[in-house]
């Protein structure tokens, strides 16, 4: 039985020839990630053992959660990192000022490429697959034992095969394919397993749409997410680095648990109702009234600057409700800096939007827009668990920037297409 190209990448990885589903294995690593709020847990094991890092060009550390920092002790955890990466000299260490949301920061800067190996302390380090990286989110022992020895155990996950077949509509990005994907599979379709992605289709999907996509694997439960890698993938990668690198392609006999054609043509724009992201609905679907009192577009899985073009096309020339706070969250200083130059922040201060400093900030709760009592909001985020976003009685609504910047405007969750 042939290979996926999880299990390729993972074979190599390994030093083997082939593995097989629920093979326990070691595999080298090429990058291992942290943030400021899993790092310190890894850092005090880390010291534990006495050791240097492995490859101090091979971590990578990025204070995102709570920076600009919220309270003491933010503020004393990032101190802490600071030290540990001055310390070991960790080239890419990206404080306030410098930093990105990690999983917008790494593909922006050149750290993954296809066929690579990376585990990061956050679960939504499985980004890196729209590159055909294998990239898995870990617990932070295992970052630290990553950190000293440049290698992480795990089992070889079986995997699931996505067919995309036709174009994207307007207003429809890789959100809505993923938000569906999840409502139709569900949290746990494809718990530990890999999630691979392929087929005519994926040449109508931007590389971030794929970031979107691969970033919200986990949250089918998938051990990771990963696109075959093409010509727009070399272009992205060629546009950020010279590093070399090899791309796997799965074999035509590769074993998969499941295999599942999804039109593109027959996507619309979707929004994951409170309180898990399988309670998908089309937005035509929605005809009950549902105000809010809040909008984020951001986040590493929407914070791009294709996210942030999606959501001036709508705000262009309008105001946000007087009802709707509506918050903006570049993804890195690079995005942010783009979308001045583009005019796009000018846009969104027009309309009445606030914009932050790149931060995962409401995303998990952590600032820069919670939620009271009562509150609903709709967020470019990747989960709306109960209190994911403040209280434990607001409500979290997902979609892409579209629907998003259209609700922001009328003060309910409405279409983009009634606009």
């Amino acid at each position: 039985m042939g290979m996926t190209m999880t299990q390729k990448i993972l074979a190599a990885h390994a030093g083997l020839e082939s593995v097989y589903a629920g093979q326990l294995i070691s595999i080298r690593l090429d990058m291992v990630l942290g943030n400021d709020i899993t790092s310190p847990v890894a850092i005090k094991e880390f010291n534990k053992t006495g050791r240097e890092v492995f490859d101090n060009s091979k971590i990578a550390l990025v204070m995102d959660h709570f920076t600009p920092n919220k309270d003491i002790k933010a503020a004393e955890q990032c101190k802490f990192i600071r030290e540990f990466a001055r310390k070991h000299n960790i080239i890419n260490f990206f404080d306030v000022g410098q930093m990105g949301i990690e999983h917008a920061l790494l593909p922006e800067k050149g750290l993954v490429v296809p066929g690579e190996a990376v585990i990061g302390a956050d679960s939504h380090t499985c980004t890196y697959g729209a590159l055909g990286a294998f990239s898995t989110g870990v617990g932070s022992t295992d970052m630290a034992g990553g950190m000293a020895t440049g290698k992480v155990w795990l089992k070889v996950p079986s995997a699931i095969r996505f067919n995309l077949i036709g174009e994207l509509n307007k207003y429809v990005g890789g959100k809505d394919v993923i938000l569906y994907i999840i409502g139709k599979i569900g949290v746990d379709g494809a718990l530990y397993r890999s999630m691979e992605f392929g087929g005519p289709g994926l040449a109508s999907l931007s590389i971030d749409d794929r970031l979107c996509i691969a970033n919200m694997a986990i949250e089918a439960g998938g051990k990771n997410g990963i696109f075959e890698v093409d010509d727009q993938t070399v272009e992205y990668i060629r546009q950020r680095t010279e590093r070399p690198f090899k791309s796997y392609e799965p074999d035509e006999d590769a074993d998969y648990e499941m295999i599942l054609d999804i039109d593109l043509d027959k996507l619309t724009p979707q929004v994951a109702f409170p309180h898990l992201p399988e309670n998908t609905r089309p937005i035509e679907s929605i005809t009950e009234d549902i105000p809010i009192d809040q909008v984020v577009i951001g986040s590493c899985t929407n914070g791009r600057i294709s996210d942030l073009r999606a959501a001036t096309d709508i705000l262009v020339g309008k105001k946000v409700s007087p009802n709707v706070r509506t918050i903006i969250f570049p993804a890195t200083q690079q995005i942010y800096l783009q979308a001045m130059e583009e005019g796009l922040i000018k846009i969104f201060i027009e309309s009445g939007c606030a914009v932050s400093t790149p931060t995962c900030g409401p995303c998990l709760g952590g600032h820069c827009g919670i939620l009271a009592e009562g509150e609903r909001c709709v967020a470019t985020t990747n989960r709306n668990f109960v209190g994911r976003m403040g209280h434990v009685k607001s409500e979290v609504y997902l979609a892409g920037p579209a629907v998003a910047a259209a609700s922001a405007i009328a003060g309910a969750i409405v279409s983009p297409y009634d606009l």
